[in-house]
C-alpha cells in the first residue's frame, strides 16, 4: 500500500503536497492529520509545520484485475486481460490460446471466476460495480447458441404439445431464454427450482400451468 508523509505550513498545503507526490486525486487517498501545526509569535517565531499522512486506497477495478490475473496464473494458463470500463460496468476479456480451460463446460468455470472477481471489486468499491468476465468473446457466442436453442425447443413444445425442460442454467442465461421467447405468443416460459439447479420450462400456451 503506497503512502507518503508531507509537511507544510498548513494542513491544506500538506495535503496538496502529498497528493502531488502520490500523483492521485483526493478521492483516491485516506488522509490522516498527524500534526495540525501552529503559528508562532507574530507568525514568525516558533512556527510548527502541519504534518499529514496520505495513504492510497485500493482501486476496485485494479484489485479485481490483479485477483483475476493471479487466479489465471495459478491455473497454469498463459493469457492476458483486456479491461474495458464504462462507468459502473467493467468487462475483463481474457485473451490467449488456452482460454478453453478458463471457460469450462458450458462456461461454468468462467461464471465462477466472474462471481469471485465481482466480490473482490465490490469489496473495495464505494458503490456497486457490475463485473463481466469473458474469454475470447465466449459470452456472445453462448448467447447466440441459447437463442437458437430457445427457438428450437419452442418448436418442439408446439409440435409435441408437451412441456420441454431445459438443463439448469445461471440466471443471466435463463434471462436470454425468457427474452428470446417473450414475443412468441404460442409458448410461455417459467423457471423452476432453486439455485444453482434452477431451470426453465417451455410450454405451449394452451396448458393451464402458471408461471
Amino acid at each position: 500500500m503506497k503512502e507518503v508523509t508531507a509537511t507544510a505550513s498548513t494542513v491544506d498545503e500538506a495535503i496538496q503536497l502529498a497528493l502531488s507526490q502520490l500523483g492521485v486525486s483526493k478521492d483516491r487517498v485516506e488522509i490522516s492529520v498527524l500534526d495540525e501545526g501552529k503559528k508562532g509569535l507574530f507568525g514568525i517565531f516558533g512556527n510548527k509545520p502541519a504534518v499529514v499522512k496520505a495513504t492510497v486506497l485500493p482501486h476496485p477495478v485494479e484489485e479485481a484485475e490483479a485477483f483475476l490475473k493471479k487466479v489465471i496464473e495459478q491455473m497454469g494458463i498463459s493469457a492476458h486481460i483486456e479491461t474495458t470500463e464504462n462507468e459502473k460496468d467493467v468487462q475483463f476479456m481474457i485473451v490467449g490460446e488456452q482460454v478453453a480451460r478458463v471457460i469450462g463446460k458450458h462456461g461454468q468455470t468462467l461464471n465462477s471466476l466472474q462471481l469471485l472477481t465481482q466480490l473482490v471489486a465490490n469489496r473495495y468499491a464505494k458503490g456497486y460495480i457490475h463485473i463481466t468476465v469473458d474469454a475470447e468473446n465466449y459470452r456472445v457466442r453462448r448467447q447466440e447458441v441459447l437463442m437458437q436453442l430457445a427457438k428450437k425447443l419452442a418448436e418442439k413444445a408446439l409440435k409435441t404439445g408437451k412441456e420441454v425442460k431445459l438443463e439448469p442454467l445461471p440466471a443471466y442465461e435463463r434471462k436470454v431464454i425468457h427474452a428470446t421467447l417473450a414475443t412468441n405468443g404460442k409458448v410461455k416460459t417459467y423457471s423452476v427450482g432453486t439455485e444453482p439447479h434452477r431451470y426453465i420450462i417451455i410450454a405451449p400456451v394452451r396448458t393451464n400451468r402458471q408461471y
